[in-house]
């Protein structure tokens, strides 16, 4: 029986982790050469040459002497934390393909929990800001999912107060195997909350395979052929080959968030969900998941504490 390549690829070790990214120095030189790829280009006058300021870590631009730093405009922006440990978190999450809790993270860096927290969060959003820029295409399994279960005395079934609904798609391949999946939080399964979905995260011409609920004929909204297979209830309604992928995607990561993280908040959802979607669609070649990483924090803004904390992300 021939090994499965993906799954026993050789990934990106700690030692070399270390080796590479183990000081602060190191982390610093590698931001820099992420932000400027094609060398440095001050953002206030457009100048090339720049001289560093070693004791205050700052690049100083030689004609305006306009000041800034490898972190400035990224996540890392502001921070109190050795770079290293931050590259150290990103490698955990990255790598590890059922998770790491912020609790975890508090243990493997050193830091306070609200600190760990925080560094998962930031870097999470980043994961679900990139993926929510890649729509999914070609033949796509798709289903509703809820997360959270029934409280005593409240509401039973998908009327629950306690679930949080959410969308699972997967785009297979014409030999049957799973590309990429999205899963994203929705405020409700209705024709106009389906139709903004898919607009945003489904290319137009795919085929969408879905059950017999009435909400998912949206998908042609959004210039989609659709095929809905009314599966029944049971055990052998998750079996049907036609979403066997997606159900397959669903249980595993509602069993790794319920084995990593022992409560979430439905606010935090859909950067949980966009973690699993992340590392799934990128898992082809596990050495270059930081550098891709890095790559795309060096563009989004930095991002307020409270903005972590209060949003509430649809996908």
């Amino acid at each position: 029986m021939s090994i499965n390549k993906i799954q026993f690829q050789e990934g990106y070790s700690i030692f070399e982790l270390f080796d590479n990214y183990g000081t602060d120095e190191q982390c610093r030189q590698a931001l820099f050469d992420w932000k400027y790829r094609d060398g440095f280009v001050c953002s206030e006058c457009g100048s090339k040459g720049f001289c560093k300021l070693k004791k205050r870590k700052l690049y100083q631009c030689n004609c305006c002497h306009h000041q800034t730093s490898a972190t400035s405009g990224t996540i890392f922006d502001s921070t109190k934390l050795p770079l290293n440990k931050w590259f150290f978190a990103i490698h955990f999450i990255t790598q590890m393909k059922t998770g790491i809790s912020s609790l975890e993270l508090k243990r493997q860096l050193k830091v306070s929990y609200k600190t760990a927290w925080s560094m998962k969060q930031k870097i999470i959003q980043v994961m679900k800001e990139r993926d929510d820029s890649k729509p999914l295409s070609g033949i796509i399994q798709l289903d509703d999912v809820y997360w959270g279960g029934e409280l005593r005395g409240g509401s039973r079934g998908r009327g629950s107060e306690n679930k949080t609904p959410f969308v699972a798609a997967v785009s297979i391949s014409e030999d049957g195997h799973p590309m990429a999946m999205n899963f994203n939080v929705v405020k409700g399964f209705t024709s106009k909350e389906i139709e903004r979905w898919s607009m945003a995260h489904i290319e137009p011409g795919s085929v969408v395979y879905s059950d017999g609920l009435n909400c998912f004929p949206a998908v042609k909204k959004a210039g989609c052929e659709h095929i809905p297979y009314v599966t029944g209830g049971g055990a052998e309604s998750v079996e049907k080959p036609e979403f066997i992928w997606v159900n397959t995607m669903i249980g595993n990561v509602k069993n790794s968030l319920a084995g990593s993280c022992h409560s979430i908040n439905h606010k935090h959802l859909p950067r949980y969900l966009a973690e699993f979607c992340y590392r799934f669609n990128r898992r082809f070649n596990l050495r270059d998941m930081l550098p891709r990483f890095l790559f795309v924090a060096m563009k989004p803004p930095p991002m307020p504490k409270r903005l972590l904390t209060m949003a509430e992300l649809y996908g």
